[in-house]
């Protein structure tokens, strides 16, 4: 027979696993998001910040999309023999505790074909998509 205890014991286990996992998405997050202000007329942009990764484990970035383009994608600059060029970034692992920079001839977000206008100031939403299903929600904001 359960007991009025036992079950109150139980709820109360439920209750704190659910949010313990509902807070976990809150270790990663990026931070310091920018767009440089494309020149008029330019159909792409590229963003930048840092991914933070405070879980007790490893992530995965595995996408990334916005409402305010209609493509999304990660790419890295490299130069090789003189030759700089750029790739596209399948997945981006975060060791648990490290953070990864975004930035002009490094990693990059490319953000192509722009669904609203983007002008100095706005502050465009971004979503990472990690391997586990989890998403994290950041802002880029446009500078010159």
């Amino acid at each position: 027979m359960i007991t009025k205890p036992f079950v109150c014991v139980l709820l109360g286990l439920c209750a704190a696993a659910a949010s313990a996992g509902a807070a976990e998405p809150a270790c990663v997050s990026l931070t310091g998001g920018w767009v440089r202000l494309p020149p008029p007329g330019m159909t792409m942009a590229a963003g930048y910040g840092t991914i933070r990764n405070d879980c007790k484990a490893a992530v995965t970035v595995v996408g990334v999309g916005s409402k305010a383009f209609d493509d999304v994608s990660l790419h890295e600059t490299t130069l090789a023999d003189g030759v700089s060029r750029m790739r596209a970034v399948e997945t981006l692992p975060i060791a648990p505790g490290k953070e990864v920079t975004l930035k002009p001839g490094g990693l990059h977000l490319m953000l192509m074909e722009p669904v609203v206008k983007v002008t100095e100031g706005a502050e465009l939403p971004v979503r990472l998509s990690l391997q586990d299903g989890r998403k994290v929600d950041g802002t880029l904001k446009v500078r010159r």
